[in-house]
């Protein structure tokens, strides 16, 4: 039996104790397991004698499968790191660091859906300079949500998402009197001189947060800083705006709109 098979199988195995017996959620293991790694072979980098691929994963629950997966969220997580070290090792793929996996939750999303977001970002120990490694990049979101009539799971990427109305909107932040617009699906808010709206705040961190699109929506992420981000005064983690929301960084008023 191969190893990612045995890993399988132990995170699978989860739902045969007590927890299984509660859970009632159609969001399984194994298949979040499937998908992380279908994300990591589609987000890899090729450099001149490496393939890099990225080592943070963030999963998105809807808040009825989040709730479930609360009392062995550490485990689980554990095991889902695992099996994307495994098949990075299989198939070659360097890592700046041993994988990260972050569950999240997000009121938009329905049970049984999840989104999943992949990062490459810097670690402790860096491969060997042999080719310049890739700069810390941030992929975009991809949702999974059921078929109907049980035919399984259909991703939504972003790049889909052009079929709605949302080339023909205008999406701005605006801070200070500047006015920022946004033409990218995500977009890194802070500090630091490489981010694409830079506030110079010194509450604000160096890589403080960021928008995302995703689908029609666009998501503001605080992405660990130091003060936090607020939405009309309210602390969140990730949180989907509406026009007109203000987001606080530090002591800095960012305004959203969708023109």
């Amino acid at each position: 039996m191969s190893v990612l098979k045995k890993l399988e199988e132990k995170i699978q195995g989860i739902f045969e104790g007590g927890f299984g017996r509660a859970f009632k959620s159609p969001v399984q293991p194994v298949e979040l397991a499937r998908k992380l790694v279908k994300e990591m072979d589609d987000h890899k980098v090729i450099s001149v004698s490496r393939i890099y691929a990225p080592n943070e994963y963030t999963l998105f629950l809807s808040p009825g499968d989040g709730a479930q997966f609360e009392a062995y969220q550490q485990q689980l997580k554990s095991d889902l790191a695992d099996y994307l070290t495994e098949h990075a090792r299989r198939e070659k793929y360097d890592l700046l660091s041993r994988p990260v996996v972050i569950i999240e939750t997000d009121e938009d999303l329905l049970v049984g859906e999840f989104g999943i977001a992949t990062r490459m970002v810097s670690g402790p120990e860096p491969p060997a300079p042999e080719a310049p490694a890739p700069e810390p990049d941030i992929g975009q979101t991809v949702i999974y949500r059921p078929r109907p009539m049980g035919e399984g799971t259909m991703a939504v990427s972003a790049d889909e998402a052009r079929e709605l109305a949302l080339d023909r909107e205008r999406i701005t932040l605006s801070a200070d009197g500047r006015v920022y617009e946004v033409a990218k699906r995500v977009v890194l808010i802070g500090r630091s001189s490489q981010a694409d709206m830079v506030l110079s705040d010194p509450n604000i961190s160096r890589r403080h947060a960021e928008l995302r699109q995703r689908g029609n929506d666009f998501i503001i992420i605080d992405l660990g800083s130091t003060n936090g981000v607020e939405v009309n005064g309210r602390r969140v983690k990730t949180k989907t705006l509406a026009s007109g929301d203000v987001i606080t960084l530090g002591t800095t008023k960012v305004r959203f709109e969708r023109e």
